[in-house]
This record gives C-alpha cells, sequence and structure tokens, in this order.
C-alpha cells in the first residue's frame, strides 16, 4: 500500500510517498508545522470585498493512499494566513474535522482517520 502527502504552498508542489498511513501522517505534521512557523499572510482587499488572514489559506497538506488512481482516504490539514491550522477530510466536499478542547488539529485527523495512537 502506498501514501501519498502532497504539500502546497507558495505556488509550489511537493509529492512525497510513504509506506504506512502512520508515516505519511508524520510527514504530513511535519510540513503543516512548518508551514505554522513560517510566514503569515496579510489580508487581501479587493475592494468588493476584504479577505482576512484567517479566511486565506497558507499552506495546504494533503494525505491520499491507500490506492492509486482512487484512493479511499482523502485528509488534511490547512494552514491558514494567520498560522491556524484546521484538519478536514473529503475530496470535492470538505467536511472539517472537529476538534475537542485540548487536542492539536494533527490528533483529531489521527482519530478520524483511526490512527489515534
Amino acid at each position: 500500500m502506498s501514501w501519498r502527502v502532497i504539500v502546497r504552498t507558495e505556488g509550489r508542489v511537493r509529492r512525497t510517498r510513504h509506506a504506512s498511513l502512520e508515516e505519511a501522517l508524520r510527514a504530513l505534521e511535519d510540513a503543516a508545522r512548518a508551514a505554522e512557523r513560517g510566514p503569515g499572510r496579510d489580508a487581501v482587499d479587493l475592494r468588493v470585498r476584504r479577505f482576512e488572514p484567517g479566511e486565506l489559506v497558507a499552506a495546504r497538506i494533503e494525505l491520499s493512499g491507500p490506492r492509486h488512481p482512487l484512493p479511499s482516504v482523502r485528509a488534511g490539514v490547512d494552514v491558514r494566513g494567520d498560522r491556524r491550522a484546521t484538519a478536514w477530510r473529503g475530496r470535492l466536499a470538505r467536511a472539517s474535522v472537529e476538534v475537542p478542547d485540548g487536542e492539536s488539529p494533527y490528533r483529531a485527523l489521527r482519530r478520524a482517520l483511526g490512527a489515534a495512537r
């Protein structure tokens, strides 16, 4: 089985393959935490609408697998312009993963995927 992690940030795309879900989740968390430490995004004013940093996605880290080309799992983490990470599941219709108080979005994603440690 092969898991893919795709990191999209600042117009660049980086793809990696991993043998296990745990290894892929570790790579996803490492990439997202690096994006959280990076520069945030400024608000974007289009005159008709203003987008605040929390509404902008600075980095998207996607996880898919184990099958290819139609993976059964699609999930990931968006790092917003205010450096806040949010976990999600799904491909076209993304659904936010609920993050209880005191839990990180990475742990919540692991729980949602059944890979909690």
